[in-house]
């Protein structure tokens, strides 16, 4: 096996209790190199269209990459490749932290989870050693305390993935959670309920074995090369977090508002900005593993009712739905139910999501108080927002409704509540508007695992960033059409890339570019991958995982937008609306796709991809 793998796949099986070790083959790894590609490989193989994502044989990957734990920035991450229970597809969840660097460490590229315990478990693997511990004395417990209780139980050099009352219950929107308080978090598609429908409660891992690398001295020279550029390119993120450019998104249109129907809020916006975070409540910056960034944000509230101690503070994403998007402008009670969703294992992007979706239907009088437990579901309302994350993370109340999603909350209130339920397939938007910038219109109606700004990653280079390496040496017209669609594709193949070698997508800010990307891979395996077998690799891995879907039913019909996008200019700083059959038209061609959007089979035997 090259450098850069430990060549090594760890197999528990939790009915027999049966622990096997698998070899991962070079030929295997450079098709598919690791993280979500490997993960849509072995999803592929072992769970059909049959496969009930929260029974005992979906199967849930913890997979590492290439990168992970080299001195590659920022690539101490690791992705969860499942059947997603929320929309019923691929899932895949990628997290950052320090658990993937241990994982790797301790002699293992990746852990596949099969069957279901016959009672609460966590998993503990120290330098290659797996253990089956019981968990009973967890279950019950959030995750800030399972991190706390385990660390005590093995040593304090153990890094810990957990799940929270949520996953426990099975609600559909619950995530995994790792780096305790901090929480860093494994958010979307639901995969903290498949790890709770094991009755796996934790993973624990630490590891002191060494990740060989091809070229040492040469990557580190890579690594001092780029700093400088790192520095000065990711400065607004450091100083103030991902939320650094909210109130520009305000102001373009980008931010969502009141589900997704307001066109301004500037004086609400104003008061949640990463500025006004470092201005009130912050304390330091919180590093995930090799990160000279520090985007992540370390928060106390020292005051009012939403005082306490020191936390992980709230990302973008949850201050635009947790926040913006249900007309809250109280950044210690968004900071408070950022607490809560980490604490219950939740994905805040989906409960903002279905929060905001019960406050319009609460408006439009399709529930009320008698629906809600007396809560008063009003926008703007931050006690109601708080109650409601509780109701989710217990999975009682209304919260047992709203944690199935917004797709099945709107199936089952009725009425007209589809019509502003603003998912795809399945999935809840995140806080990045498609009518502020048509690539991300595109990119969320083909993303794999439903609305994701992450597997295009367009929204930047659309607004002020350039990717001259991949062909874009300027920034592209926002509201244009034409050459969307390979604009798109280019983007989503690059980012399967990142989601394969696992590495944060902000170093693409600070200078690690395709090709730098591409001599890192090269310096760490001691391979001679060139620019085009890398994004074909990127290409091949985006396909297997539409293949997956196409599998599971999906197809053109399944590509597309909520109505309110489509049709509803919101004004404000934008008063657009994409033309997405236009460009889906383009897309389906550019990716040699067919008219269903279905990977043709002259497709498939140039991705290599014959045997699927």
């Amino acid at each position: 096996m090259k450098c850069g793998y430990m060549g090594k796949m760890l197999r528990i099986n939790l009915n027999t209790r049966q622990i096997e070790i698998e070899e991962l083959t070079e030929d295997i790894a450079r098709k598919y190199i690791g993280g979500s590609g490997l993960g849509a490989r072995i999803l592929f193989k072992e769970t059909s269209v049959d496969t009930y994502p929260l029974g005992p044989e979906n199967i849930l990957i913890f997979m590492t990459g290439p990168l992970t734990g080299t001195r590659a920035f920022s690539s101490d991450r690791f992705e969860v490749i499942t059947k997603s229970p929320l929309t019923g597809i691929y899932a895949e969840a990628d997290c950052g932290g320090h658990w993937g660097e241990k994982l790797k460490k301790s002699g293992y590229d990746g852990i596949i989870v099969l069957g279901k315990a016959d009672r609460p478990l966590y998993i503990w693997i120290d330098d290659g050693q797996v253990r089956l511990k019981d968990a009973s004395h967890l279950w019950g417990k959030d995750t800030f305390e399972v991190d706390e209780i385990i660390k005590k139980e093995t040593t304090d050099t153990t890094n810990v993935i957990s799940i929270g009352q949520s996953g426990e219950k099975l609600v559909r929107i619950a995530a995994i959670i790792t780096d305790g308080k901090h929480g860093r978090v494994a958010g979307r598609c639901g995969v903290g309920a498949v790890m709770g429908s094991k009755n796996l409660k934790a993973i624990a891992v630490t590891g002191s074995a060494k990740i060989e690398v091809a070229y040492p001295d040469k990557l580190l020279g890579l690594t001092r090369e780029i700093t400088p550029q790192m520095k000065s390119g990711t400065m607004a993120l450091n100083n103030f977090g991902t939320s650094n450019g909210l109130l520009y998104c305000e102001n373009v249109g980008d931010l969502p508002i009141k589900n997704w129907r307001q066109g301004k809020w500037e004086k609400g916006a104003e008061k949640i900005t990463g500025q006004a975070m470092a201005e009130t409540i912050l304390i330091k910056n919180y590093r995930c593993g090799r990160c000279t960034i520090g985007c992540g944000r370390v928060i106390k509230v020292v005051k009012g009712p939403y005082q306490g101690t020191e936390i992980g503070g709230p990302e973008y994403e949850t201050l635009g739905m947790l926040g913006s998007n249900c007309l809250i402008d109280n950044l210690p009670a968004i900071a408070k139910a950022n607490e809560l969703c980490n604490r219950y294992g939740l994905d805040t992007i989906s409960t903002g999501g279905v929060i905001s979706f019960a406050m319009e239907a609460y408006e439009r009088g399709l529930i009320d108080k008698k629906d809600t437990g007396g809560i008063e579901l009003k926008w703007g309302n931050a006690s109601a927002l708080i109650e409601m994350v509780h109701q989710i993370g217990r999975r009682r109340g209304f919260g047992e409704l709203l944690g199935k999603g917004v797709k099945r909350a709107a199936e089952e209130i009725g009425g007209n509540a589809k019509e502003f339920a603003i998912h795809v397939k399945g999935l809840e938007f995140p806080a990045h508007d498609p009518r502020a910038k048509f690539s991300v219109a595109l990119g969320y109606a083909t993303s794999n695992r439903g609305a994701c700004h992450l597997q295009a990653f367009t929204s930047d280079f659309e607004d002020g960033a350039s990717l001259p390496d991949l062909g874009y040496p300027e920034t592209l017209d926002r509201f244009a059409t034409k050459g969307k669609a390979e604009f798109v594709a280019k983007m989503q193949n690059l980012m399967s890339m990142f989601d394969s070698l696992k590495c944060c997508k902000f170093v693409l800010f600070g200078g690690v570019t395709v090709e730098p990307l591409v001599k890192y891979l090269n310096l760490v395996t001691g391979w001679d991958v060139n620019v085009s077998e890398f994004l074909r690799t990127g290409e091949r891995i985006f396909n297997l995982k539409r293949l997956y879907n196409v599998r599971c039913g999906i197809s053109r019909k399944d590509d597309t937008l909520p109505s309110r996008i489509l049709t509803h200019r919101r004004g404000g700083g934008t008063n657009h609306l994409p033309a997405l059959n236009i460009m889906l038209n383009d897309y389906y061609k550019y990716r040699k796709w067919d008219e269903f959007g279905i990977p043709t089979e002259e497709k498939l035997k140039e991705l290599g991809l014959d045997e699927f």
